[in-house]
């Protein structure tokens, strides 16, 4: 069996180049295969290419020998081992990873994702939809639609897809029945109607026995569409992308010798010729398009996925990272926006955290200020949370530490997505589509002031400085920081205590003692502390802060050597031998939830200034040893 038709055989005798420039003019459709787990994504996937007899020799060999020690249809050939390559899929019966697949028809190129059911792969199924024009969302005729159905549609439609094929598989085992697709084909357009989908197709098929695969089976005279792979063939999903305005985010300032300096990348939408005007962002420094240089030469137009070197006629600062937008059309540039974001991870997210954020080729520090509301994705009902969940979806604004370039993601899909990263683990948490920038971001502006910090704190002959008390409750962190604060108001200077009981009383009563409630108890101390700081005071923070994540996030907003942390390394079961306050023994009774060190992590300090453990040293030996810290270092000298 060959994977070419007689004729495309027959084009390569003759005119092997002729061949190769056909081929290369087809349309590309990229697609993806989707539904509940058991439904027969890869057994679909595996018959298209058999039917279309796009399979080699070898791979059929393949194919038979591993259906005897592998396949789960009997004596027939089990078509799902094409796509299913990992030995676990292959034990299991299930699909886990994304299986990318190319084949070409006479008429059209194609990629196909298979992507997993199973729940707990969402974000697999989200990797494949990413870049996806359709996507084929099988349905179990005899179960009808399930969650993952929900489910996959709203990320499909969340992800920017716009035509959808439902195909309603095994109505072999129906007796291919009229009703049960109609009825099925019914509920499911009262789903979709809001999602925004440009085409809804349904198609029955049957995915083992071949039935409305690659042609039109008598098995159902009363189907009056096309079959699967001509309904593929003919869709018309006309990629817009270079109808949208030009950009390219630099992957490379391309420097080789003195005489040429480019800026590669690939370009994410539009076109480009030489003369024409560009701006570059954030700088917004402006020039014109000197030339588009590639391997081959240089082009006349360079447009979307080609990557290219451009240069300019003007010597601009421009670095990786920076977006070359269309002189006319450049893309907005914001630190706050607001964007629907799926969460890819088994630790939750909390807003108040500091994640990094990946947009093209550039990434920044992050804040999730507010999750606005979660998205039920079975019903599309909006729902109130304080975090999000793996696999779940909310809305949320967001606060970066410096502009970025972007579109709305609906308006490019390129350019409005971004990943979000854990700072500690590398690893990919989030994928996140921009929905719009919050105006009220660029109405803000610092405001300069004429007498500043170094000028506050030498007028108090010291130097502004944040200790940061972290430990256990019953360590010792109030007693020490206390005795700190009276030495230096003995020595002259000027000091204020945050505490964490005092502190909730009033700006943080709000607040409970949830994970997520700790997370934004500490962002906000965070702030006031900077601004005390500000201010030229010693300020003391005397918070259990049991987060490193959190911890960092206040060192990081003030300058270095501004943020002194002071663990007070007290072991547990000395803290609970002191329990002034009763609480350990409330907590192992079960009366309080959330209790740091019982039901509730403490993450230790990795590398504090200070480590003081007041089982072994007084709290006053502790306070002296701060006290010289300070002085040795020069805090305490104007």
């Amino acid at each position: 069996m060959s994977a070419r038709t007689e004729a495309e055989h027959q084009l390569i005798n003759d005119d092997v180049v002729a061949y190769l420039s056909a081929h290369e003019r087809k349309s590309m459709l990229r697609f993806i295969t989707c539904g509940s787990v058991d439904d027969g994504k890869s057994t679909l996937i595996g018959r298209l290419l058999y039917d279309s007899k796009l399979l080699y020799d070898d791979q059929m060999s393949a194919l038979e020998s591993d259906t005897k020690k592998h396949g789960t249809q009997g004596e027939k050939i089990d078509f799902a081992l094409l796509v299913d390559g990992l030995a676990a899929e292959r034990e299991q019966g299930i699909t886990i990873d994304v299986a990318y697949r190319f084949f070409s028809t006479a008429k059209r190129k194609f990629i196909v994702a298979d992507t997993p059911g199973h729940e707990q792969y969402t974000r697999n199924m989200a990797t494949g939809a990413s870049t996806a024009d359709l996507a084929i969302i099988l349905v179990d005729a005899r179960k009808g639609l399930l969650t993952q159905t929900y489910r996959h549609s709203y990320i499909a439609s969340l992800l920017g897809i716009r035509h959808v094929v439902i195909a309603i598989n095994k109505m072999d085992l129906v007796d291919y029945a009229q009703t049960t697709f109609d009825k099925i084909e019914a509920d499911y357009r009262k789903f979709a109607k809001d999602l925004g989908f440009e085409s809804i197709t349904c198609i029955p098929v049957s995915a083992l026995e071949g039935v409305n695969i690659t042609t039109k089976s008598r098995e159902t005279p009363w189907f009056k569409g096309a079959a699967l792979l001509p309904y593929l063939e003919t869709i018309s999903v006309r990629g817009d992308l270079a109808d949208k305005p030009f950009r390219m985010p630099v992957q490379w300032v391309n420097r080789p010798n003195l005489d040429f300096r480019g800026f590669s990348g690939t370009v994410a939408s539009g076109t480009i010729k030489p003369g024409e005007e560009i701006v570059v962002l954030p700088s917004a420094k402006r020039s014109t398009v000197q030339s588009i240089v590639t391997m081959d030469g240089e082009l006349d137009e360079a447009q979307p996925d080609r990557a290219v070197t451009i240069t300019l006629e003007d010597e601009i600062d421009i670095s990786r990272g920076d977006v070359i937008c269309a002189g006319k059309a450049p893309a907005e540039q914001s630190d706050q926006f607001a964007a629907h974001l799926l969460w890819m991870s088994e630790e939750k997210l909390f807003p108040g955290r500091q994640y990094l954020l990946k947009t093209a080729n550039r990434i920044v520090p992050v804040t999730v200020t507010e999750l606005k509301h979660k998205i039920n994705v079975n019903t599309l009902e909006h729902m109130s949370g304080k975090t999000l969940e793996l696999n779940e979806v909310g809305f949320c604004n967001f606060n970066l530490a410096t502009p970025i370039a972007f579109d709305a993601y609906n308006e490019n899909r390129r350019t409005g997505s971004f990943i979000l990263i854990d700072r500690r683990t590398n690893a990919t948490i989030g994928a996140g589509m921009i929905d719009f920038s919050l105006r009220r971001a660029k109405n803000v502006h610092w405001q300069d002031l004429d007498v500043n910090k170094t000028e506050r704190a030498s007028a108090k002959n010291q130097k502004p400085v944040v200790l940061w008390f972290t430990g256990l409750s019953g360590s010792g962190k109030s007693t020490v920081a206390n005795l700190v604060e009276k030495r230096l108001h003995d020595l002259g200077r000027h000091t204020y205590t945050l505490d964490g009981d005092n502190v909730r009383h009033g700006l943080n009563k709000d607040l409970g003692f949830t994970d997520a409630d700790r997370v934004e108890n500490i962002r906000r101390v965070g702030e006031a502390a900077r601004l005390m700081a500000d201010a030229g005071l010693i300020t003391l923070v005397s918070f259990i802060s049991p987060f490193q994540s959190e911890r960092r996030m206040a060192r990081e907003l003030l300058p270095e050597g501004e943020f002194i942390e002071v663990y007070i390394s007290t072991p547990l079961a000395v803290c609970e031998q002191r329990d002034v306050k009763g609480l350990y023994a409330r907590a192992r009774r079960g009366e309080i939830k959330n209790f740091t060190g019982i039901d509730s992590a403490y993450e230790a300090p990795e590398r504090a200034e200070l480590d003081l453990n007041t089982a072994e040293i007084s709290a006053e030996v502790a306070a002296t040893k701060i006290v010289d810290y300070l002085e040795a270092n020069g805090y305490l000298k104007g």
